[in-house]
């Protein structure tokens, strides 16, 4: 068992990027499908709006931080933690072990631009990888049966998603006892090196997003010292 900790009421596993890609290959090596989710803080934010998604990611098999301001959320301080997680050393490492196995991979995206970005990154870094499929997944029109039966035809070991939360972990929640794959990895939309264009944009809505997360926090650690007081 991981040593767990917990930011805004989800519980997050504190593990070296080496002792997750342990966890990892053991699940490539095992049936049913695992779930591995990356957190972001803007999938934090979005995934406490949903009633019961909370309780369902207590039960992924694998929750990592994808952001050091979340362990710096929970007073995590350890040099080697943060700098993992900054680095996205563990994505590195498991995306070289798809790579080096030539593991069969489906890619999840919500754009056309988004899915030309995610496979050309992967093509170009670790071309190794057999991307055997690409689909958009709509929040408004989900069609969730064709993408299910899209991906089983396609005898995956991998599903990369790269959705908005709670788009993600709702899409896997519902289809994870149909879905024939060793390990579905919830990246979410600001994980991986790709959307240049844009990107000021999109820096600024990171930082818009980590100061109301730092608020919350902040707001909530006040609640609990007025509570230990009475």
């Amino acid at each position: 068992m991981s040593e767990k900790i917990n930011v805004l009421d989800i519980e997050i596993d504190k593990l070296t990027a080496k002792e997750s890609m342990k966890e990892s290959i053991e699940y490539m090596m095992s049936e049913p499908v695992s779930i591995i989710e990356m957190v972001t803080v803007d999938g934090l934010m979005q995934m406490g709006e949903v009633q019961n998604l909370k309780e369902e990611i207590s039960r992924f098999e694998l929750v990592l931080a994808g952001d050091k301001t979340i362990l710096e959320a929970a007073e995590v301080t350890e040099r080697r933690y943060l700098q993992e997680t900054e680095n996205r050393t563990f994505l590195k490492m498991f995306f070289r072990y798809l790579h080096k196995n030539h593991k069969r991979v489906y890619l999840l995206v919500e754009t056309e631009e988004e899915g030309e970005e995610f496979y050309n990154y992967l093509e170009s870094c670790y071309s190794g990888m057999q991307a055997v499929g690409l689909a958009k997944v709509s929040a408004q029109n989900r069609a969730d049966d064709m993408l299910v039966n899209a991906i089983n035809g396609g005898e995956v070991d991998c599903v990369l998603a790269a959705l908005s939360a709670p788009l993600q972990e709702e899409f896997i929640v519902k289809n994870r006892g149909v879905l024939n794959t060793r390990i579905w990895l919830g990246l979410g939309k600001d994980i991986l090196p790709v959307g240049r264009r844009g990107a000021g944009q999109k820096k600024f809505t990171q930082f818009f997003m980590k100061h109301i997360f730092k608020k919350e926090i902040e707001k909530r650690k006040r609640i609990q010292q007025a509570y230990a007081a009475k």
